[in-house]
C-alpha cells in the first residue's frame, strides 16, 4: 500500500522508500497499519498509524495524541511518542494518528525484560507524582484536560473543575448515565442510584475537605483507560530490551487512585499495587482506600454500559448499593 502525502509529509518521509502493513486486527473505532520506511543511511525506521473516518475518530485521535504527548512528558520511557494527528490528503474523510510503533513480539516473556529498566509500578509512580501544569491563562493546576478524550468510543467531558469532587460527580457519573440513557434508554432506579452516589458518596468519600486530613489532592496526569489490554513488555525506539509501556491512553488531570479502577475492574496487574504505595501512599484516610477505588471502578461499569448495555448494569448497581448503604445514608 502506497502512503499518503500528508503523512510522507508529516513524518519527512520518501513515498518511494515508505510501505505501510497491517498491524493487528485493530478496533471497532479504528483500522490501524504499519508504516516502514528506510532513511537515508539505509536503516529502517517504523511507525504505528490508527485511521478512522468521521468527526469521532478526529476527537479521538486529537485526545490520544494529547493523552500521550501529556504522559511522555512526565515519563519518557512509559509510552510511544505520537507525531501528530489530522486528516489523509487524498481522502479527507479518513483521520490519523501517528505514533511511534511499540514492538510487542507476541508480548514477550517476562525472562525477556530489562532488569535495570524501572516498572510499570516505578513509572507509574513518577507519573503520578508529577504535578498537572495549570490551564492556559490559570496559575493553578485543576482536574480536567485541555481536549476531549476518548475511554473505548466515549468521548469525555475534560472540562476543568477545581474540585475533584465536583469533577468525578458531574463529568464522570452524571456525564456517562446520561450518555448511558441515550443508548439504553431511561432507568429511573439507575438514574436514582447514580445520582445518591454523586450527592452523599462522592462527597462523604472523596470530598475535598475529606481527603488527606482537608488537603485534598494534588492533580496529576493518569493513563486514563489502564486495563491489561493497554500495557504490556515492549520496545520502543532507543529500548535495547523491553520494558513496561503502555498506550491507548485516555488521558486526564485527576487524582492518582483514579487510575486504579479500570486496573481493579479486569485484573491482570499481579503485585503492582504493593510495589506502587511503596513509592507512593495511599491517600488518607487509608482505611477507606478500598472503596475509593471502587466509587472509580464504578465510572468504567458505567460507561461499559453505555457502550455495550448487557451485564454492566449488574457490577455498577452491585458497586453503588455497597456504597450507598455504607456512606450514602441521612445521618
Amino acid at each position: 500500500m502506497t502512503i499518503d502525502s500528508a503523512i510522507a509529509k508529516l513524518l519527512s518521509l520518501d513515498p518511494d522508500a515508505t510501505r505501510l502493513s497491517g498491524a493487528g486486527a485493530g478496533s471497532s473505532f479504528a483500522s490501524t497499519s504499519k508504516i516502514t520506511t528506510k532513511l537515508s543511511n539505509g536503516t529502517e525506521k517504523h511507525f504505528f498509524m490508527k485511521t478512522g473516518k468521521g468527526k469521532e475518530a478526529s476527537i479521538m485521535f486529537e485526545g490520544e495524541h494529547a493523552s500521550l504527548s501529556a504522559i511522555r512528558n512526565a515519563v519518557p520511557n512509559l509510552c510511544p511518542q505520537s507525531y501528530g494527528h489530522g486528516k489523509f490528503a487524498d481522502s479527507p474523510s479518513t483521520h490519523f494518528l501517528v505514533t511511534d510503533f511499540v514492538d510487542l513480539s507476541s508480548r514477550f516473556s517476562p525472562k525477556a525484560s530489562s532488569s535495570s529498566a524501572p516498572s510499570l509500578a516505578a513509572k507509574l509512580a513518577k507519573l503520578h507524582t508529577t504535578p498537572a501544569p495549570p490551564p492556559p491563562g490559570e496559575s493553578t493546576p485543576k482536574f480536567g484536560f485541555p481536549v476531549t478524550t476518548c475511554c473505548g468510543e466515549t468521548p469525555q467531558d475534560n472540562s476543568f473543575k477545581s474540585s475533584w469532587a465536583e469533577f468525578y460527580a458531574e463529568n464522570r457519573l452524571m456525564f456517562i448515565l446520561k450518555r448511558s440513557e441515550k443508548t439504553n434508554g431511561a432507568d429511573k432506579d439507575l438514574r436514582a442510584m447514580v445520582e445518591t452516589t454523586c450527592k452523599k458518596v462522592v462527597p462523604r468519600l472523596i470530598g475535598d475537605d475529606h481527603l488527606n486530613n482537608g488537603k485534598g489532592v494534588t492533580p496529576v496526569i493518569v493513563h486514563g483507560d489502564l486495563w491489561s489490554g493497554n500495557a504490556s513488555l515492549g520496545k520502543l525506539p532507543g529500548m535495547d530490551a523491553p520494558e513496561d509501556v503502555v498506550y491507548d491512553s485516555s488521558a486526564c488531570y485527576a487524582h492518582n487512585e483514579y487510575e486504579f479502577g479500570d486496573m481493579k475492574m479486569f485484573g491482570g496487574f499481579g503485585g503492582i499495587f504493593k510495589e506502587y504505595h511503596e513509592l507512593v501512599p495511599k491517600t488518607e484516610p487509608v482505611d477507606e482506600y478500598s472503596d475509593r477505588v471502587a466509587l472509580y471502578e464504578l465510572y468504567h461499569h458505567l460507561n461499559h454500559h453505555a457502550m455495550f448495555g448487557g451485564g454492566y448494569k449488574g457490577g455498577a448497581v452491585s458497586i453503588m448499593s455497597k456504597l450507598i448503604e455504607k456512606y450514602g445514608k441521612d445521618e
